[in-house]
């Protein structure tokens, strides 16, 4: 007889989850759990954690989780706090042998198994978060190529693609009896937030609404003309749209390998579909940095000057004087330049923004304001619905210059991209302050 804990991560599924399947063959008792930050969380530099719409979108899918729980005959617990203190007082209450969940390898969510652990829990966790299998890299972690070309080059000469999908557990085992622990109510949760969705009145979270847009993402041309299209501000299918799923992992990326790989396999493969994959390797290469590097990319001279014995990560200053008004001002879309206000606009009333608009407001901020970079990091980080620890870090340096991008620093010409990306200024006038 064991009782054992599962807790979810970024990894909001039954389906393709290694961690999970090992967590229901082991146990005879499982409490599967999800710890929400608690509701006042701040950032170092004085702002929220979270967002209204980005809470809205996790509890969204907190509430299809829980389905899927019960579905095969338990539920999902939800509680808030501390993530630290309220799962060690569930190991407590339910005496449980132990905690299970993935691999997360930055600062904070390893901070949060070393104090577990220090307290003398056993916690076993999985790496399940990337595309490839970690085991079958041509290279470790530690001697991974630093600039992503070379190691998409060694992925490709290798012929490597993707992990197979993990079937969903057929069972989940039954909760402890006499569970006296309290869940947080999802619908009242909801009802709280203003349970808005974006289009239908219908929320777009969680694995079912994930695989319904895989069915209709690679039913049609839209993978072949993926590249052409990737650039746009705005707009219906421009992007593959997939970055929600992922950052809560309601669906993994060798979900999304598998339906890419069945439609170049009917349809054919073009530099559209090659683009899909790519992107997806960029994802992974952010996570194997993170391996490699850890806590140095926080560093505020990110690996520029390393210093793997430095506390910056846990000492950022506050934002003061003239740099707090410049920074306020980029976060409520008041700056000079229009461009950037109305991706500014559109964050702050979405929790939404293209890729090529992030990169616009980021290099806005890092050279015409220089503000460090860490402050815009955390402002995604609060904002963005499909916010990932890892791309955010890696994007941001890569933007900054502070990663392992030979050409350093990527600053933009403002007035080019705008002709470039919208040259009717439709995007501007869409989302200009009001």
């Amino acid at each position: 007889m064991s009782t054992l804990i599962y807790w979810f991560r970024n990894d909001l599924r039954l389906q393709d989850s290694p961690a999970l399947n090992q967590a229901c063959r082991a146990a005879t008792h499982l409490v599967p759990v999800f710890v929400l930050a608690p509701e006042d969380a701040t950032t170092r530099w004085g702002f929220p954690r979270e967002s209204v719409p980005r809470k809205r979108y996790l509890t969204q899918t907190l509430v299809e989780l829980d389905a899927q729980c019960r579905a095969l005959g338990t539920r999902l617990l939800v509680l808030q706090g501390d993530a630290v203190t309220t799962l060690a007082s569930l190991v407590q209450s339910t005496q449980a042998d132990g905690i299970i969940c993935e691999q997360i390898a930055a600062p904070e969510e390893q901070a949060e198994i070393e104090q577990l652990r220090e307290q003398g829990i056993k916690v076993q966790y999985l790496w399940q978060s990337t595309m490839l299998d970690l085991a079958t890299l041509p290279f470790t972690p530690r001697q991974m190529p630093d600039v992503f070309t070379q190691f998409r080059q060694k992925l490709e000469s290798t012929g490597l693609r993707a992990r197979a999908v993990a079937a969903r557990p057929e069972r989940m085992p039954s909760l402890p009896e006499n569970l006296a622990v309290e869940s947080v109510c999802l619908k009242q949760r909801l009802e709280h937030l203003g349970s808005r969705s974006e289009a239908n009145n219908r929320s777009s979270a969680g694995t079912t609404q994930g695989l319904q847009h895989l069915d209709h993402y690679f039913s049609d041309e839209l993978p072949h003309t993926y590249k052409q299209t990737r650039n746009q501000l705005s707009g219906t299918d421009y992007a593959t749209s997939f970055s929600t799923w992922l950052a809560t992992g309601a669906l993994s990326a060798p979900m999304i390998v598998e339906r890419l790989t069945q439609y170049e396999t009917a349809r054919g493969a073009n530099d559209g579909t090659y683009w899909i994959w790519f992107e997806l390797a960029w994802r992974d290469y952010f996570r194997f940095l993170h391996l490699k590097y850890g806590r140095a990319l926080y560093l505020r001279e990110g690996l520029r000057k390393p210093d793997p014995g430095s506390d910056a990560p846990s000492l950022a200053e506050p934002l003061s004087g003239i740099a707090l008004k410049l920074f306020e001002q980029w976060t409520q879309g008041r700056t000079k330049n229009a461009l950037v206000n109305a991706g500014m606009n559109e964050l702050a009333a979405t929790g939404k923004m293209s890729n090529r608009m992030r990169q616009i407001v980021a290099s806005y901020l890092i050279y015409d304001l220089r503000i460090d970079w860490r402050a815009g990091a955390a402002w995604f980080e609060s904002q963005l619905v499909d916010y990932d620890v890892y791309s955010n870090q890696g994007n941001w340096l890569y933007i900054a210059g502070l990663g392992t991008d030979p050409r350093g620093g990527r600053r933009m010409n403002l007035e080019k991209q705008a002709l470039e990306h919208d040259p009717k200024g439709l995007y501007r006038k869409q989302w200009a302050q009001t």
